[in-house]
C-alpha cells in the first residue's frame, strides 16, 4: 500500500485522502470508454494491482469497446526481461497497426 498510500496523501480510512481515492478513480469515467484499449499488466506490479488492470478489461469488455489483455505472470511495472519485451513490442505495434488504420 506504500505506493498508492504516498500518491494519494494518505490512507483511504482517511477522509481527506479518499476524496483522492474517488477523483483519480478511473471507474467515474467508464461510463464515457469508446476508443480501443490494450490493458498491459505484470503480476508483480506494486504501483498498480493486477486486479485494476483486470477490472479495467473487464469493464471494457462489458461495454463493448474492442479490447485486448496482455498479461505477464513474471513481469512489474516494467517489461524487461527480453523474450517478454519482444513479445510486448509485437502486441502494441500489431494493436496500433490493427486501430490506427
Amino acid at each position: 500500500m506504500w505506493f498508492p498510500e504516498h500518491d494519494m496523501l494518505g490512507s483511504p480510512l482517511n477522509a481527506t485522502a479518499l476524496l483522492n481515492y474517488e477523483q483519480w478513480n478511473p471507474r467515474n469515467n467508464a461510463p464515457y470508454w469508446r476508443t480501443p484499449e490494450m490493458v498491459i499488466h505484470g503480476e508483480l506490479d506494486y504501483r498498480v494491482p493486477i486486479s485494476h488492470g483486470i477490472a479495467s478489461f473487464t469493464t471494457l469488455q462489458r461495454l463493448g469497446v474492442p479490447s485486448k489483455l496482455v498479461y505477464f505472470p513474471t513481469e512489474d511495472h516494467w517489461v524487461s526481461h527480453p523474450c517478454n519485451s519482444i513479445y510486448w513490442h509485437n502486441a502494441v505495434l500489431g494493436w496500433l497497426d490493427q486501430w490506427s488504420k
